[in-house]
């Protein structure tokens, strides 16, 4: 089973250095990131050199550079442990005014316009494995087409105005009847309607994020938010994660180190992961929200293709929108073109968040808001989006198994949702790049680190696997790869 340790990213620069250079800079910003603490053993030269893919010697010589350069022990006949470093981190040295938290290593710019740029140009989803949308024959264009017939015969007047702040009020009260049902209690005031989750992020980042604040992302997460917190300044601390969802201890130690504004985390079918957050787990964030004092961003995109059975836990049921702001949307299941979402928060965050959005584009556009009101109470869209999980629970079991014996890991096996995590065991880039030759969009793990780390892991969307040629394609490339190629050779740098 994979542990926290196999989804740590390596560095930035990972390919221009040997292997024990790399091992070298991966196990050092671990070290500096809290993850392994001091006292902590390090793991055995056996288990990592198997889990990384290198020789023991490179393990050793990585091991003993680390005890030189201040940040191991050797105990002989123990093994190699982190050391007191000088100085201590924050709350272990007993000072009255805990010093500032330790600068990270240099990002590189976030760049995933290529996949954007080949998503939008994928014709067929079939051939796009790696999109992160439903294929359009699974979508019901009837249901927009009917509330635009309806909307058509109304007056014209009514698409005079210049919009609100806050966005349509029917389709906020709409949206309040709504998060009643996940107990979430929120009025219409508390509601504000955006151009999409991507907006949301962008006017939460700009309320609260200043250059050199810490925010705390998944590792691995949705990639297109890592480039609006890095164009605000932001410091992007990657949370590990789990098969059973983000490691929390690994949390607790970034917490008390990075000293974050606020952590940005999927509570329902994690992308890529496909985890969900247990009872257990969103109590404890929610505690160490409280205690250090940051703000919670909760990510529910992916709200209706859950079934009301599945066992999850949202954090603004338990907050009750006090530090959680909640965002949602409708283009994992209607059509991305739509771009209605929505942030549910307290008070006065929605009217500080209607602010900047009238800043920066004035209101969003109404029709959209008014189609997507027509849509939720014409009365089709709930067994439209059970329809839709039907689907995807009837390919997604076909899907994994195809992966496996194509020669992938199973991060885990989601019961729900459309997405699978999968390690190929060989450079996820380069297996990216080879699938775009072939004519497949696929997407390379190092997209969802906060750091673009070199990788193994590869996301894939269970309803967009469905090309005959795909299965033979990936085991091809797999197979030979492991026949050929030194594991880590080039761009591949340490293995997540």
């Amino acid at each position: 089973m994979s542990t926290a340790l196999d989804h740590i990213p390596a560095p930035h620069g990972a390919s221009s250095l040997t292997l024990v250079e790399q091992l070298v800079q991966w196990a050092r910003r671990r070290i500096e990131e809290r993850v392994f603490r001091p006292g902590m053993r390090m793991p055995s030269i056996r288990k990592l050199a198997e889990d990384k893919g290198v020789s023991r010697f490179t393990v050793v010589e990585a091991y003993e550079r680390l005890v030189a350069q201040g940040y191991l022990e050797s105990r002989r006949g123990s093994g190699f442990y982190v050391r007191e470093r000088a100085g201590g981190t924050p709350g272990e040295r007993g000072d009255a005014q805990p010093s500032a938290a330790p600068a990270p290593a240099a990002q590189r710019p976030i760049d995933v316009v290529w996949l954007v740029r080949n998503t939008l140009q994928t014709g067929a989803a079939e051939k796009g494995p790696g999109l992160g949308y439903l294929p359009s024959a699974w979508l019901d264009g009837e249901l927009i087409v009917s509330a635009l017939r309806t909307l058509s015969r109304q007056s014209g007047g009514q698409w005079l105005g210049a919009g609100t702040a806050l966005g349509f009020l029917p389709l906020r009260q709409q949206l309040q009847t709504r998060l009643e049902e996940l107990e979430i209690g929120a009025s219409p005031e508390q509601i504000v309607l955006t151009s999409g989750i991507t907006q949301a992020i962008d006017l939460i980042a700009r309320l609260y994020v200043r250059s050199g604040d810490a925010v705390i992302v998944g590792d691995p997460a949705w990639f297109q938010m890592f480039g609006r917190f890095a164009g605000q300044g932001a410091r992007l601390v990657g949370m590990p994660y789990t098969p059973a969802g983000p490691d929390l201890d690994a949390l607790e130690e970034l917490v008390k180190t990075w000293r974050p504004k606020m952590l940005v985390i999927n509570s329902v079918l994690q992308n890529p992961t496909g985890t969900s957050l247990t009872p257990a787990q969103a109590f404890r964030i929610l505690r160490l929200a409280e205690e250090h004092d940051f703000v919670v961003v909760e990510d529910d995109v992916y709200c209706d293709l859950c079934p009301p059975s599945h066992p999850v836990t949202r954090l603004a049921t338990l907050d009750q929108l006090g530090r959680v702001i909640y965002l949602g949307s409708f283009s994992k299941t209607l059509t991305g073109n739509l771009r209605v979402g929505f942030v549910a928060c307290a008070p006065e965050v929605a009217q500080a968040l209607a602010d900047q959005k009238v800043l920066i584009g004035m209101a969003t556009p109404e029709l959209n808001e008014r189609l997507l009101y027509k849509i939720l109470t014409e009365g089709h869209y709930r067994r439209y989006a059970e329809r839709l999980r039907a689907r995807l629970d009837a390919v997604r079991d076909p899907c994994a198994r195809m992966l496996e014996q194509a020669g992938f890991s199973l991060f885990s096996r989601p019961t729900a949702g459309m997405f699978l995590w999968a390690d190929a065991g060989v450079d996820a880039d380069a297996f990216a790049a080879a699938g775009q030759e072939a004519g497949f969009l696929l997407a390379p793990g190092s997209l969802f680190s906060p750091h673009q780390s070199p990788t193994t892991w590869m996301r894939f969307n269970v309803a967009n696997c469905g090309d005959p040629a795909l299965p033979g394609f990936l085991a091809d490339y797999i197979e030979g790869r492991h026949r050929f190629a030194r594991p880590l050779k080039g761009a591949s740098g340490i293995p997540i």
